[in-house]
């Protein structure tokens, strides 16, 4: 195995990894955004009020990406294991 072929794996694992979690985090992103907007607003600081509903959309935006992201896992391992380093 060459240098070149190691670093590709490495890059595309890096990318897959990313293209994986970017809905899920992007979804606690905006929920954080919004209640944080939501707190200011009303000055109501419970630190509980920006957890747990963060936590909620998160796991239900697993949820709702799951056969997605095994689509994006199974592609990636069958382009892994289908490539040759020789």
């Amino acid at each position: 195995m060459g240098l070149d072929y190691a670093l590709d794996l490495g890059r595309d694992a890096f990318f897959t990894a990313f293209i994986i979690s970017a809905p899920i985090l992007l979804i606690g992103l905006v929920v954080g955004l919004v209640i944080s907007l939501f707190q200011a607003v009303t000055q109501l600081h419970e630190q509980t009020l920006t957890f747990v509903p963060k936590i909620i959309a998160m796991f239900g935006a697993a949820a709702l990406f799951i056969p997605w992201i095994a689509t994006q896992i199974l592609d990636y391992s069958v382009k892994l294991f289908g490539q040759s380093p020789w």
